[in-house]
């Protein structure tokens, strides 16, 4: 929009179930509807791979992107689609169909999130929830990363670290819940044991 190419700064972002309906010919209302809603700025559409997993004839992703196909051609200047996902599964997506393959030529690929950044991105998860990671666990938390991020272990790994954080939450209330006198100063710092358990039990 701000180098003139698109009318607005709008973006409309879907996934398969705001595309995808239950019988024929429905996908394709439903598919067009998100697609005038976005005319003139970007239509997203995240783990665009899901329209393609289904080969049934009771499954109606390949309605959708046969209609979004049609659409790109009649609406071209209009509009900019994105589509994103995994990189495996997205290399299949492209690949099922030839109107995709010429249509989605550019490709970005992001790398995985380095050991230190998926300590940073529990430090920044931890803060917005109003805790604090204990000085003493970002060591031992980082050389665990290192560990799975070298084994080729993280992958999706922003969402790995959520969970982690999420179950260290957990960990540390039931740590707390056992002692018979939890200082206050301490029911907001997560420490190593409750990191590196919760890293345990989310792996296994």
């Amino acid at each position: 929009c701000s180098l003139g190419l698109l009318a607005s700064n709008r973006l409309v972002e879907v996934d398969r179930s705001g595309l995808v309906a239950g019988y024929v010919g429905q996908s394709a209302l439903k598919t067009r509807a998100v697609i005038e809603s976005a005319l003139g700025g970007v239509l997203f559409i995240d783990e665009a791979y899901a329209l393609t997993v289904g080969d049934s004839e009771s499954d109606f992703g390949r309605e959708v992107v046969d209609t979004l196909l049609k659409a790109m051609e009649d609406h071209r200047g209009e509009l900019v689609v994105i589509v994103a996902g995994y990189t495996g599964p997205m290399q299949e997506f492209i690949q099922s169909n030839a109107g995709l393959r010429s249509r989605f030529n550019h490709r970005i690929v992001f790398d995985d999130y380095s050991a230190q950044e998926l300590v940073d991105i529990f430090v920044v998860c931890a803060r917005e929830a109003d805790y604090i990671l204990d000085d003493a666990a970002r060591a031992p938390l980082l050389r665990a990363f290192e560990e799975l991020y070298d084994a080729g272990a993280t992958t999706s790994n922003g969402r790995f670290v959520r969970n982690i954080f999420e179950r260290s939450i957990e960990v540390q209330a039931a740590r707390l819940s056992a002692t018979d006198t939890a200082p206050q100063m301490d029911m907001n710092v997560l420490l190593g044991v409750d990191v590196l358990q919760a890293l345990q039990e989310v792996q296994a």
